[in-house]
């Protein structure tokens, strides 16, 4: 049973009449159904426009629709955890299941075997809503009243940054574990105050942000030590801060079978494109001008919504301030997170992004609008739960709510829809051309651009046969790639991670295959293991082949790195468990 101190709760003054009181704390706890109702309302609301207009066309959205679709058909193959793309960069494929989280890939292929593609997004978009707004509620129903909790929750699942990711961006995955990060405070807060059984909440919901989206995942360290050393400093709690960084290591173990794979194998690929100048935080800071025109006039829009941001928590957070003497750890790591956040989008900032390891990974400041987020929802609910009457709680939260709507219109009136998504992806795939790739998953040796099939600036892309992967040669005259001639191939199977064929040569050859060459990938001639080269122009596997028929063989194998971060995960699990067992009936001391 939860305990409280009296210190945890606010002090209010006697209502004149009960006509204007709301309810304190101390008189009813909210109720987990009445907020998810109000949450699901605000989701719809947020994703109402989708049944008129169709789907807002982001920044990724062909990357995550791309992503979810081929996670799906490997399942239909019998892959259970993809990690080779397939139909990545016109069918010769990518690592991209190595390196991106796997939570929002997993979640979207799950939606796409439950309802038609075009309907994913917007479903996608309102579970992680609604998973932010409850989260929210469980993180401010111990300081706020019932229906402050609930304005809370509100306005955190559709705050204005939301709306951005989802409108512009359609970074689903970034939206995902954004929701996250209140329960990653609430947690943290409370391991911070010496209370061990949260310890494994905190471990599962920190890998759970990591598992969603890495640079959230960078946002949701600094910010949650930031607030657990706010936390144990006021509590005079060293040990507690101590056990905090204990439990975000467990975290990290928890999600090794991401994590160590995905940094190993990072210098197989070129993650610096990543990084490229356009993607550099110092170049993106609020307002910054330094930048590609298309990236400076979308800043322009994000840095408008994130002053507008800043304000509002400014103005509610004054109204807050009444209860400072009452709620002074909360407030002082609600005054952290929203000043650290929005230092960190300014220019001044600089030497932050180049001290602190993996930040400048983050690439845009003003993805710290995730965690500004947060006060700004808390400092809402509390300012409106400050007056001591109904009216006063109704405006506060009218004015936020018309403040929200406000920044929806605009942004759904400026955004890009095309509802063609889904369907463009889905033929691409279908008729064997495939997608792009990503700059920063592409093998060492490959560029994608020029591969056969890419797109090109002279209308000479036309789409590849979908009937069967492509087998070519070198053309000994004019040096290019070109279909084999006086070879036949016969196909016995070609799957995402499973590639067997037979060939049969009349002279020594070189063929060339549909697949970009990875030092994962095992390749087997006659069962004789080798080491395949690649064209240095686009790294295209080769296969050096003596005349005469041959047996090829090549499975995307599991390299040692995946094998010890699933076993170090596993182990982690085993230990989280017994650790939460042991301590899930300790008392929860008072604040």
């Amino acid at each position: 049973m939860k305990t409280r101190s009296t210190a945890d709760l606010p002090t209010t003054e006697a209502p004149e009449s009960a006509r204007d009181q709301v309810t304190s704390p101390a008189a009813a706890e909210p109720s987990p159904w009445s907020t998810l109702l109000f949450v699901m309302l605000a989701a719809t609301a947020v994703i109402f426009p989708f049944f008129f207009l169709g789907n807002p066309s982001g920044h990724d959205i062909q990357f995550h629709i791309s992503s979810w679709m081929e996670a799906a058909r490997q399942w239909h193959q019998g892959i259970i955890f993809p990690r080779w793309a397939e139909w990545a960069n016109w069918g010769y494929g990518e690592p991209r299941f190595i390196f991106y989280p796997p939570i929002s890939w997993i979640t979207g292929a799950i939606l796409g075997l439950l309802l038609p593609w075009k309907l994913v997004p917007g479903a996608m978009i309102w579970i992680s809503l609604v998973v932010a707004g409850m989260s929210m509620w469980v993180f401010a129903r111990e300081w706020l009243s019932g229906p402050a909790a609930i304005l809370a929750s509100m306005i955190f699942a559709a705050d204005p940054y939301h709306l951005v990711t989802l409108y512009y961006r359609s970074d689903f995955a970034e939206l995902l574990a954004a929701a996250l990060f209140p329960l990653l405070f609430w947690a943290g807060l409370h391991v911070a105050r010496g209370e061990r059984p949260y310890i494994p909440t905190l471990a599962l919901v920190f890998s759970a942000i990591w598992l969603c989206n890495a640079p959230a995942g960078v946002m949701a360290t600094y910010s949650v030590i930031l607030a657990m050393g706010i936390t144990a400093f006021l509590e005079r709690k060293a040990r507690g801060f101590t056990w905090g960084l204990f439990a975000l290591g467990c975290g990290f173990a928890l999600a090794a079978f991401y994590i160590v794979p995905a940094a190993y194998e990072q210098r197989w690929v070129q993650i610096a494109g990543a990084l490229t100048t356009s993607l550099q935080p110092s170049h993106n800071f609020l307002f910054a001008r330094n930048n590609e025109l298309g990236f400076v006039q979308f800043n322009t829009r994000v840095s408008r919504v994130a002053v507008a941001m800043i304000a509002a928590t400014l103005a509610a957070g004054v109204l807050f301030a009444r209860r400072f003497r009452t709620q002074r750890v909360l407030w002082w790591v609600l005054v952290g997170a929203a000043v650290s956040s929005a230092f960190v989008m300014l220019p001044a900032s600089l030497f932050l992004w180049k001290l602190l390891p993996k930040l400048w990974y983050v690439q845009f400041p003003w993805r710290w609008l995730d965690v500004l987020a947060i006060p700004l929802a808390v400092f809402v609910g509390g300012a409106a739960e400050s007056f001591r009457r109904r009216w006063g709680f109704a405006l506060v939260a009218f004015v936020a709510i018309a403040g929200i709507a406000t920044v929806a219109t605009l942004i759904v009136k400026d955004a890009w829809w095309d509802d063609q998504d889904t369907a463009y992806i889905a033929q691409e795939i279908q008729v064997g051309h495939g997608f792009d790739g990503m700059d920063e998953y592409t093998p060492l040796g490959s560029v994608h651009w020029d591969l056969p099939g890419a797109p090109q600036t002279d209308d000479k892309d036309l789409p590849i046969p979908p009937e069967t992967p492509r087998v070519e040669e070198e053309d000994p005259d004019s040096g290019d790639v070109v279909p084999a001639k006086d070879v036949s191939v016969n196909y016995q199977h070609w799957s995402a991670e499973k590639r067997d064929f037979a060939v049969n040569a009349t002279q020594d050859i070189s063929i060339d295959l549909r697949l970009l060459n990875y030092p994962a990938w095992d390749v087997r001639v006659d069962g004789a293991k080798i080491q395949p080269g690649y064209e240095p122009d686009t790294g295209q596997m080769v296969l050096p082949l003596t005349a005469g028929k041959h047996q090829i063989d090549l499975r995307f194998r599991r390299t040692w790195d995946r094998t010890l971060g699933g076993l170090i995960s596993l182990l982690t699990a085993i230990f989280l468990f017994a650790f939460w067992r042991l301590t899930r009936n300790q008392p929860r001391p008072a604040a």
